[in-house]
């Protein structure tokens, strides 16, 4: 009986309830206050810890001591408050603890159940450890940060893991704390867009509840009985609602508090009964009713989109039975513009977003030449001034006034004579002047344009180079709002010198050797590439040195144009030359075509309407950026090619400006039988570089003083009016290939930009070669041709007695036949039978072959 009785008593015991201490409510209102008012001083000790951390660091170890003065709001209290957390903490991390301690506060104060703070107070106890590591990890050097705990956790981890694994501990810690707390997941980024994205759709397809009322009253086409209208609508019973006190977290509740929440009683809430709704889209109707059709014709039992409306016909009586007047309604009307739309719905077209992160290079690229900017020198100035004056008043022309305006490389003395002084007086001393200064190129002006001055440009004995980073640097440049400006170099003024090619439209370079043409093309070519995006303009370049250029192979798939069939986009080879200038006059003729079809007048407004998308690429409409053809030698071209090159040359000069074709020509001497009459005529700005005689000078700006330059870059440049002398902007080799490298290290189009493919009317790819159809004097024609080892039409012309294009006609069966070579421009055409014996075996073995 004993031992059957020990369960029982354990079980009585088992079952007897455990007395736990628990706060009452004034109790629980009192922690609170205490809490709430521990986090504020946490906040005033934190913020004055901060401000006066320095002067009250000294103090800390004598807290005691009262004569000791402490600047932090709190006192000494509040000096060690923010060096225990803040220091010898977390570091800023522990601002998080201030929040800790006020929602334990307010839980209590307001008797809310403090269960519900254990996963806030988890992720908050967390964040601050995260933090404080990362402050310990990036600013090892201010533990205020980080704290002590932060700078001594991120070391314990660094020693086993090292730097690159504590770092990737921390960014895996801070995703837990985005996924788990934050809740920021892709998904949930995904989901909120996909419902708005329905919420519109439901919006734009569901109508409102009004207009589904309104259609069940008035269109109704059944007729219903009497007992079916009478029919009740069963709606289902409102679901009762239960009045239920918010989940307590079961380690927080106490048996007395299960006890007394196992006693309520769930009553049902008395809530005002819901209306039903009425069915709209479905009716109940008897079956054994038949519905009443009143019009047979006007229902549709299709749910089907409905057919596109054809035009309404009105059928207009006469008398006859036997005519018929049909008139036909007019179209409906589109009230939005199509091309607007497309625009709001997708933004204007971006030529640039094939290589929108294409960044443009650095100013940093260029080297700066200049040490301070122009120096001027005194009394070399006064004694310029008083040589001058000197030198005029010695052929009795007095000066009323002189003034001196210092350039980079010659220095402009303004004059105004006394009255009744004559200008062509002071316009003969030019070298009396020239004399007395011992200076080279001296140039007067008189009168210069705009003033009623005469000048006198004297070059500085110290010249100031200017280099190519402060001309680009300039905000004239920078701030140009031109379609292809130039940042040429320095006026005398001192003022950068930047011009538009799209304007000009064609640009003409000529000087001497050893000038400045090169660098001239490399700052014209500098400036481009420093302002416009690869998509917006084009460079075809022709380099018949085959060295100048060179370096700009390296932005041939950005910036580039060349043939279909081209091997290198920089054309060396003069043939190449004539099949560029001519691929480029087709190009011009179908960007007119396009022009054409757009109904506009030049390239910019072509762009603009097609980046407002009212032209379809459909059609064959395309962006088209500018073209910038170079040509560095064309002297060469002319001796080598002649006509070939002369005449697209001058079609692209007279036609090319609006459609964005631009020409640079260069070349050393400006002679009449290189730069012709027509050439001179499609070039009105024109750029002289220092020449060796007036003729050359009057050759390229009508006027001589470009025998009168100093050299070095120094130019004088004209648009057709007025010259503007120029001291050129110098770019060196390497701050050339730093600049092409920098552009071709980064993403580039798939290819050159290919222009359209020529094929030479005299090429001889497509001549026929049957024996049966060649000339009678085929034969002779060919021994003329080996004995003379000469392949030219006027040479059968003279041996033969023959016309023009009999000649022409025996050369393309000749070059078919494979005696003679291709066509070479002005060249003769290479023999490729040394003698006739070799011509007699070649027909020999012809004739054995058919």
């Amino acid at each position: 009986m004993a031992k059957a009785k020990k369960p029982a008593a354990k079980a009585e015991a088992t079952t007897t309830p455990k007395k736990k201490w628990k706060l009452s409510r004034q109790h629980k209102v009192l922690v609170g206050i205490l809490f709430f008012l521990f986090s504020v001083a946490l906040l005033l000790s934190f913020i004055s810890y901060f401000m006066y951390w320095q002067q009250d660091q000294s103090t800390l170890r004598n807290l005691s001591d009262r004569s000791l003065n402490m600047q932090n709001w709190l006192g000494s209290f509040g000096a060690w408050l923010g060096h225990v957390f803040l220091f010898q903490g977390f570091g800023v991390a522990s601002f998080i603890l201030i929040r800790f301690f006020f929602l334990i506060g307010a839980h209590l104060v307001l008797d809310l159940p403090v269960g519900k703070l254990k996963k806030t107070l988890f992720w908050d106890l967390y964040l601050v450890l995260i933090v404080s590591v990362l402050c310990g990890f990036f600013n090892q050097y201010l533990p205020e940060l980080g704290g002590v705990m932060g700078y001594e956790l991120n070391d314990y981890m660094q020693h086993y893991v090292g730097m690159t694994g504590t770092l990737l501990i921390l960014v895996f810690a801070v995703f837990i704390f985005l996924l788990l707390r934050v809740k920021m997941s892709p998904d949930a980024l995904k989901s909120l867009f996909e419902r708005r994205e329905k919420e519109e759709e439901e919006e734009e397809e569901n109508p409102s509840a009004s207009e589904l009322a309104h259609a069940a009253a008035t269109a109704a086409p059944f007729s219903v009985t009497d007992e079916a209208q009478a029919a009740p609508v069963t709606t289902p019973p409102a679901p009762q609602n239960y009045a239920v006190e918010d989940d307590f977290e079961d380690d927080y509740i106490d048996e007395e508090e299960e006890e007394a929440l196992s006693k309520i009683e769930m009553k049902p809430v008395n809530t005002a009964p819901v209306p039903p709704v009425p069915p709209v889209s479905k009716f109940e109707v008897n079956k054994d009713v038949k519905p009443t059709i009143e019009n047979a014709s006007a229902i549709n039992l299709n749910v089907n989109k409905p057919a596109p409306k054809e035009p309404e016909h009105e059928i207009i009586e006469t008398g006859d039975e036997n005519f018929v007047i049909e008139k036909i309604a007019d179209e409906d009307v589109v009230e939005e513009n199509l091309a607007a739309r497309l625009v709001k719905d997708f933004g204007e077209f971006d030529p640039t977003l094939e290589l929108s992160n294409y960044q443009f290079p650095p100013i940093d690229l260029l080297k700066d030449y200049s040490s301070g900017g122009i120096t001027i020198n005194q009394h070399e100035l006064e004694e310029n001034k008083n040589r001058i004056v000197d030198t005029l008043r010695n052929y009795k022309i007095d000066i009323a006034q002189i003034k001196a305006t210092v350039g980079p490389t010659v220095t402009l003395y303004e004059i105004v004579p006394e009255a009744g002084i004559r200008i062509s007086k002071i316009k003969s001393l030019e070298d009396d002047i020239a004399l007395s200064l011992a200076a080279l190129g001296i140039r007067i002006i008189a009168p210069i344009p705009g003033k009623g001055t005469i000048g006198i440009e004297v070059p500085n004995n110290t010249p100031t180079m200017v280099s190519m980073k402060s001309v680009i640097a300039s905000p004239k440049f920078q701030t140009a709002e031109m379609e292809l400006p130039i940042a040429l170099g320095k006026t005398i003024s001192n003022e950068t010198f930047v011009a538009d090619l799209a304007k000009m439209p064609h640009m003409l370079m000529a000087g001497a050797t050893g000038q400045g043409k090169s660098v001239g093309l490399n700052a014209v070519l500098t400036s481009l590439l420093y302002k416009k995006h690869p998509a917006e303009v084009k460079f075809v370049l022709v380099d018949p040195k085959k060295v100048e250029l060179t370096l700009f192979n390296k932005i041939e798939r950005h910036y580039l144009a060349k043939l279909p069939d081209g091997e290198d986009a920089i054309i060396t080879d003069n043939t190449k030359v004539i099949n560029t200038l001519n691929s480029l006059c087709i190009e011009m003729d179908n960007r007119y075509t396009l022009l054409k079809d757009a109904m506009v007048r030049n390239i910019k407004e072509y762009n603009e309407k097609f980046r407002q998308r009212r032209l379809n690429p459909e059609n064959g409409h395309r962006f088209l950026p500018y073209i910038v053809l170079v040509v560095d030698e064309f002297a060469d071209l002319i001796m080598t090619a002649g006509k070939e090159v002369e005449t697209p040359i001058a079609r692209l000069a007279q036609l090319a400006r609006a459609i964005g074709i631009h020409l640079i020509i260069a070349t050393q001497r400006p002679s009449v039988n290189v730069i012709t009459g027509i050439i001179k005529a499609n070039f009105p700005a024109r750029i002289a570089f220092r020449v060796t005689s007036k003729i050359d000078s009057r050759t390229i700006l009508d006027s001589q003083g470009a025998d009168q330059l100093i050299g070095r870059g120094d130019l004088l440049y004209t648009q057709g009016n007025d010259l503007v002398r120029v001291q050129c902007a110098f770019v060196d080799t390497p701050e050339v290939e730093k600049i092409t490298e920098f552009i071709g290290n980064q993403k580039a189009y798939p290819e050159a930009y290919l222009l359209p493919e020529y094929v030479g009317e005299e090429s001889g790819t497509n001549l026929d070669i049957d024996i049966g159809e060649r000339d009678s004097m085929f034969r002779e024609a060919a021994e003329v041709i080996v004995t003379a080892q000469q392949g030219s039409a006027s040479l059968l012309q003279r041996k033969l007695k023959l016309g023009y294009n009999r000649a022409g006609r025996l050369i393309d069966q000749l070059e078919a036949a494979g005696i003679v070579g291709p066509f070479e421009g002005s060249k003769a055409r290479s023999v490729l039978i040394t003698d006739l014996a070799s011509l007699e075996q070649f027909f020999r073995n012809e004739e054995n072959s058919y």
